[in-house]
């Protein structure tokens, strides 16, 4: 019996289809869009003659006192990138938070420590205004990608630290965080930086880590983990690379019972929270770690 050529063609179809993989997503760009029953506005937290830090809030219109989270933005540290976090944090709020953006000084306006202080002086704002931003005060937690994930790991990690404070407003507020998220961002900047001459390092610290290792040891969120740091997890891209002080970081907090775990994005590139399908990832992970930690109530 003569067979039909389609069959052949199908038969190879169907070889070709087993033997190639999937495609792997495409960078889908986001666009800020306020969820429906969410309300956004922004708040001035310090003016500097450098830059104004503000907040973009995301509050829930239902009544209730909602856990918070603060989001730290990327850009090197050097590139204000606000808008580009926008959709992970309406996505949140449209899920019960009340979600803030910090837009804390660059190191083109103001060296380290400034930025980490601007994290912290938004946390104490965050507090100063619970009541009517519906916010509940012992469920504030952070996150951040790239150099937003180092700032938010070193917001974490300092929490009760005075000497991370800084001189900005609401210090009668504390700063700390009561779980923090890491995404795609070194721990150890001595060790990632050792012998080497990064450009938005030096304009971050003001230096190289060989002129100033002490500066770039204290930056670093890997030491100081300690006892009753908050419970932290990390995102990471699969086609990333490799963030220096991570495992190592995970391995202290591991050993004084701290809650962690990294999650690995399949496909997801650097930095993977900006576009879908690996926001949306993002999201389900952060919204089951957040409704978990804090516990406090």
């Amino acid at each position: 019996m003569r067979v039909p050529p389609w069959i052949f063609v199908w038969l190879f179809s169907l070889l070709v289809s087993a033997a190639d993989p999937a495609p792997a997503p495409k960078w889908k760009k986001l666009n800020p869009e306020t969820p429906t029953g969410v309300s956004m506005k922004t708040f001035v937290v310090a003016e500097y003659p450098e830059h104004t830090v503000d907040l973009t809030l995301y509050i829930p219109d239902a009544p209730g006192s909602y856990p918070t989270i603060l989001d730290v933005h990327e850009g090197g540290w050097s590139k204000r990138q606000v808008e580009a976090d926008r959709p992970m944090m309406e996505r949140l709020a449209a899920r019960g938070y009340v979600t803030a953006l910090v837009s804390y000084r660059l190191a083109t306006e103001a060296p380290y420590p400034a930025a980490i202080y601007d994290c912290k002086s938004a946390v104490r704002c965050l507090r100063a205004h619970a009541e009517e931003w519906k916010i509940d005060p012992d469920r504030i937690g952070c996150m951040g990608g790239s150099a937003g994930g180092h700032l938010s790991g070193l917001l974490g990690m300092t929490s009760g630290l005075p000497e991370f404070e800084g001189s900005g407003p609401f210090a009668d507020f504390p700063s700390a965080v009561r779980a923090c998220i890491v995404m795609a961002a070194t721990q150890d900047l001595v060790a990632a930086n050792r012998g080497k001459t990064s450009e938005n390092a030096v304009l971050f610290f003001g230096g190289t880590c060989a002129n100033l290792p002490e500066v770039y040891a204290q930056a670093s969120p890997v030491i100081h983990v300690r006892a009753g740091v908050p419970p932290t997890i990390f995102i990471e891209g699969e086609k990333d690379t490799l963030k220096i002080g991570r495992a190592e970081m995970q391995e202290k907090l591991k050993a004084l019972g701290i809650k962690t775990e990294v999650f690995t994005l399949k496909d997801a590139p650097h930095p993977f929270w900006m576009s879908d399908p690996w926001c949306a990832e993002t999201v389900e992970i952060a919204d089951a770690f957040f409704r978990e930690h804090p516990a406090k109530r």
